[in-house]
């Protein structure tokens, strides 16, 4: 799960929020210039970066505001939080200027985290004993109880 830093409301969980695409395309300055073929790249092509990445996010259940992030699109590691009109920061001089902090927004990795897919609920307490002396034998030698099938 995602903690994702608004600038106005600050760090809220990442159901709060809807993805709205890449950020920094330019509306063409003349669309009605524009061919069927350039109209239809201008709506529907978008990079597909495998790593840094700048994307459009609104908080949609919180200020209701559009503000761009830039994103590691492999580990999901938030770099950076900036509002809309502004321009992209450098990734290298915001490294070196500061950095990250505790609420980035990086999915957890702790070992009972579900992200980590390393979690299995324990079995240990559980069992299962024969309710009658009828119970059958599997091929493992374990018993299962009466009316299980092999």
């Amino acid at each position: 799960m995602l903690l994702i830093s608004c600038p106005n409301c600050g760090s809220r969980d990442e159901t709060e929020f809807h993805y709205g695409g890449q950020a920094h395309v330019p509306y063409p300055e003349n669309p009605n210039d524009m061919n069927d073929r350039e109209w239809a790249e201008f709506l529907f092509y978008r990079d597909n970066t495998k790593g840094t990445f700048a994307e459009r996010w609104l908080h949609s259940t919180g200020c209701r505001q559009w503000f761009n992030m830039l994103r590691d699109t492999v580990t999901y590691d938030i770099q950076a939080v900036y509002p809309m009109g502004t321009p992209r920061p450098d990734a290298a001089v915001r490294d070196a200027a500061a950095p990250a902090t505790p609420d980035s927004g990086t999915a957890s990795t702790a070992p009972d985290s579900t992200t980590t897919g390393s979690a299995a609920p324990s079995t240990s307490a559980t069992s299962i004993s024969p309710t009658s002396t009828a119970s059958s034998t599997t091929q493992s030698g374990t018993t299962a109880p009466e009316g299980a099938t092999k």
